[in-house]
């Protein structure tokens, strides 16, 4: 439980909706070969695209924890899932039934896990209160004097006993004889399942911990991850998770505490929580933080939530207006939507920065309605607004407020904050700049951090005092968000303490500059400050080599996987381009493995460049495009491609496969060839039948995959 979270949550819809889901669909869509291959449909980077009108902008997609989910359900499979149903449902049945023997009535007429009992009067529910603190059990104590107890497949014979214990004097007898023995209430009014579930192969073959091994490892096996080289994903910052900050999380101290366990029983967490948000008060040069948003996407919500009501207080009620720069994090128009605020966007100036006199012209036009600007720093563009304390001065002299998105906090920490740039809140990102694994996108964290005149509007909570005194409503269902995953950024700040943190920004921005210094004469960077540097993070620019030898970023991005390299960000923030962030972790000698790939594959391209019969020869005429006589167009190249005994490629196995020497020692084999990314958008997959249903459409090609 972890006081609150990580957890995953799940929806579904009917068919109709399929394309106005938010978070991420894995669809199937074929490769190069007409192989099923697995793949991310629509949402791609879907905010950044539609920006305003995204709808994937609810949370942080909880992958990991899906996954977690989703393995649960692998090694039970359906009949160990109906095993440990029937269990809970049993002891439930029988703890109703031991508490209608003593005297208790039952209120829940239809229940699985959670039952309601009638406590009589306050003196028996404050005497069945007492009995459970001094057991070490929780109970749910409600206003109208009763309680409600919820059981798991954790609960034991001798958990029910002594829970019975605390509603009668004498120790229940004979319970074991009990169990199983009630008449399942779903079953006599015919309401139990009838139907089949997790017919799929994986969910009824891998139930011994050897084969759920070999199969979790099967799949790691596909990835691409940090164990094997750098993640250069621009504004993602993939840094390291270290190992010495996981450990605690698997404490069974802080993993088994409910969201709502009495604040007495919770003083460790507390204890974490005081020092952190001093911390990243200290950090961000605000008053006050609120660690209950549960990923960056929340905690731009709440920030302007936060903002909102600062307005409301002033009875200003007509500011519902956001100025944004086309240079600020994709997210933060399609938050601004969901708090209500109308969008202006500000334009910027050829070398990256926000346009002033733009800016100026539009907060002076909309100053009426002017709620606060939406800034990012060091931008997107990967630079440091210069001007960016003017830019805030303006918002501040026409009566709005400035929110800055921590996304490339990676840059600021020790050296600049926040509050020194004029910012009033801002959100940070801790499962980036502060190192809480993303997990193919989640979990996160977004707490929000303010100025003295927002920190009465920090979120609140109905059951918890926590908040300002006039905080807005909760955005997550737990106090303090994902309580657990907390202790991994109070490791990462305690153990770096101030110096570490500053010198791990200090590192990153240099990192980032010595592949600027590598690779600009190979690709020209768009965007850099008036001294030639960049931040954390820079651009490269692909655009002009889709005329010179007709070769698109995405081709230069799955070539990177034959290298071993995951590839940089794709066409965002600009189209045609790369967005590269090396982070602090990373030694110089894997820098230069990165750099050394990206000058080969510019060589490659190169030799495309000065042949036409490599840039338009060969063309196999089908949908997906493909040209077999480049080694770009045909990248990524699998290991059942270059064992084939059919080779009729211009260029060599060993160029397709180990293009530079070290690659031999660390091969990373990708499992699929080029995908057909049309083909997955229009044939979404959102069940689980067996793969030879898959095999049969994709053979087809007629029917929509459901």
């Amino acid at each position: 439980m972890g006081y609150g979270g990580p957890h995953a949550a799940f929806f579904a819809a009917k068919e109709a909706y399929k394309r106005n889901f938010p978070g991420r669909i894995i669809g199937v869509s074929v490769d190069k070969k007409g192989k099923p291959a697995l793949r991310m449909a629509l949402q791609t980077r879907e905010q950044h695209i539609r920006r305003d009108k995204a709808t994937s902008n609810i949370c942080t997609s909880q992958a990991l924890l899906a996954i977690m989910a989703g393995m649960y359900a692998v090694y039970h499979g359906p009949d160990g899932l109906n095993k440990i149903a029937n269990k809970i449902h049993s002891l439930a049945e029988t703890l109703s039934a031991g508490l209608e023997k003593a005297g208790f009535r039952q209120l829940n007429e239809l229940f699985f896990d959670t039952i309601k009992v009638d406590a009589k009067d306050g003196n028996t529910l404050d005497q069945i209160r007492k009995k459970a603190i001094k057991n070490k059990i929780n109970l749910r104590y409600n206003t109208d004097n009763s309680i409600c107890i919820s059981l798991d497949e954790t609960t034991s014979n001798e958990d029910v006993a002594a829970i019975l214990s605390l509603f009668k004097e004498k120790e229940s007898k004979d319970l074991e004889e009990k169990i199983g023995a009630g008449e399942n209430r779903f079953q006599k009014m015919d309401m139990d399942r009838k139907s089949t579930y997790l017919t799929h192969p994986v969910f009824n073959k891998h139930h011994s911990e050897t084969e759920m091994m070999r199969y979790l490892k099967r799949l790691e096996n596909k990835d691409i991850s940090l164990t094997n080289s750098m993640i250069s994903l621009g504004s993602c910052t993939m840094k390291l998770n270290a190992a010495s900050e996981l450990y605690p999380i698997g404490f069974a101290e802080f993993g088994n505490i409910h969201p709502f366990a009495p604040l007495e029983q919770t003083k460790g967490y507390q204890y974490v929580f005081s020092n952190l948000e001093k911390w990243l008060s200290k950090i961000t040069g605000f008053s006050g933080v609120s660690l209950q948003p549960n990923s960056g996407a929340q905690g731009e919500y709440a920030g302007l939530m936060v903002i909102q009501a600062y307005h409301e207080k002033r009875n200003e009620t007509q500011r519902n207006l956001a100025l944004i720069p086309a240079s600020a994090h994709g997210t933060n128009p399609a938050s601004a939507i969901m708090a209500g605020l109308e969008v202006v966007v500000v334009k910027c100036d050829e070398n990256g920065n926000i346009d002033l006199k733009d800016l100026k012209e539009k907060a002076e036009l909309h100053k009426e309605k002017l709620s606060c600007l939406m800034v990012t720093y060091p931008s997107t563009h990967g630079v440091f607004e210069e001007g960016i304390k003017q830019i805030t001065k303006v918002i501040h002299a026409n009566g709005g407020l400035v929110y800055m998105d921590g996304a490339n906090m990676n840059a600021q920490v020790g050296l600049t904050n926040p509050a020194a740039i004029g910012a009033d809140v801002c959100h940070l990102n801790l499962h980036k700049t502060f190192a809480i694994p993303h997990g193919g996108g989640g979990p996160g964290m977004g707490p929000i951090a303010v100025a003295k005149h927002l920190v009465p509007f920090l979120p609140a909570h109905p059951l918890v005092k926590t908040g300002g005194e006039n905080g807005i409503n909760p955005v997550s269902a737990a106090p303090w968000g994902s309580s657990l995953i907390l202790l991994i950024s109070y490791g990462y700040i305690k153990m770096l303490g101030g110096q570490g943190v500053t010198d791990a920004t200090r590192i990153a921005i240099l990192n980032a500059n010595y592949l600027k210094h590598r690779l600009q004469d190979y690709y020209p960077v768009l965007f850099s400050g008036k001294n030639g540097r960049v931040a954390h993070e820079m651009i490269l620019d692909c655009r002009n080599f889709k005329r010179t030898a007709q070769i698109e970023v995405e081709d230069i991005a799955k070539r990177l996987v034959d290298y071993g390299f995951h590839a940089p960000t794709v066409s965002f923030p600009v189209a045609g381009t790369l967005m590269v962030e090396p982070t602090e972790s990373e030694s110089k000698e894997e820098l230069d493995r990165f750099c050394d790939a990206m000058i080969s594959i510019r060589n490659e391209f190169k030799e495309i460049e000065e042949s036409s019969a490599l840039r338009n020869g060969n063309a196999n005429g089908d949908s997906t495009n493909f040209f077999p006589s480049n080694v770009l167009k045909n990248a990524p190249h699998t290991s059942e491609t270059v064992t084939s005994d059919h080779w009729d490629f211009q260029y060599s196995r060993e160029k397709a496969a180990f293009p530079l020497p070290w690659i031999k020692d660390r091969k990373y084999w990708c499992p699929v060839s080029r995908i057909d990314n049309a083909f997955g958008d229009r044939n979404l997959v959102c069940s689980c039948p067996p793969m030879e249903i898959y095999e049969k459409e994709i053979s087809e090609n007629k029917e929509e995959l459901v």
